[in-house]
């Protein structure tokens, strides 16, 4: 799927896709990522340390997968850049913690730098509170459409350049 999603963005078939791993209630395991229990029995650890463990294994699983899409962007030439210097991947987790069905403080991160609007490389915390729409909102407006004021719960831009 993702030499596919690379295509058509060297194609210009499309600029934008979502893609979705997996599913959170999937039964299914992933013995490559050396653990084989299902994936929502593994969120759903209890707070058990072996558990908890097991989780991480199999999210350390699934970005390890993303990074095979990044090199495929970062060598795949977009006029005098790269499809990476051209796009914005958002990766990430609708659960904070998924033993509690928590959707606060999500795990995710963002690649690419947006034509430019990005500088990238930068680790970015946002204080305790901040929702997650704040975040969004400011990557709508790299995306252009600055006179956006709202998105959901969103209550402020959060500056995506700035530490």
């Amino acid at each position: 799927m993702f030499d596919l999603q690379v295509l058509a963005f060297a194609s210009d078939v499309t600029r934008v896709f979502a893609f979705k791993l997996g599913r959170d209630a999937s039964n299914r395991s992933y013995p490559e990522s050396g653990f084989n229990a299902t994936f929502h029995e593994t969120s759903h650890h209890g707070g058990r340390e072996e558990k908890i463990l097991n989780f991480a294994k199999l999210n350390a699983f699934h970005v390890g997968q993303a990074l095979y899409f990044l090199e495929r962007l970062k060598n795949t030439r977009d006029g005098e850049d790269s499809l990476l210097d051209n796009t914005l991947l958002l990766y990430g987790s609708p659960m904070g913690d998924s033993n509690l069905h928590n959707h606060k403080r999500v795990p995710f991160f963002m690649a690419g730098r947006t034509g430019g609007a990005l500088k990238g490389g930068l680790h970015l915390k946002a204080p305790n509170g901040t929702p997650l729409a704040n975040v969004m909102l400011s990557v709508l407006h790299k995306l252009g459409l600055e006179d956006l004021e709202r998105f959901g719960d969103s209550e402020a831009a959060f500056d995506l350049n700035a530490l």
